[in-house]
């Protein structure tokens, strides 16, 4: 599911970027930048999740996850 709004956000930021070009503003650009900044913190989130699952147990399953529930 992580990986579908990743692709999501990317081809968001493409169309934005290819918009700014052409009508020659760089606003598009700037919300490029937005998105491809969030889209890192979603993914850096996800890998801190994988990491505390694998150091909770040596294996990773449904059940390690969740216990990480707040």
């Amino acid at each position: 599911m992580l990986l579908c709004i990743e692709l999501m956000f990317f081809s968001v930021s493409l169309n934005f970027v290819f918009f700014s070009v052409f009508t020659y503003n760089t606003i598009g650009q700037l919300y490029c930048l937005l998105i491809i900044t969030v889209a890192a913190a979603e993914t850096s989130i996800g890998l801190s999740l994988l990491v505390i699952a694998h150091r909770l147990g040596s294996i990773v399953n449904y059940k390690t996850l969740i216990t990480l529930r707040g």
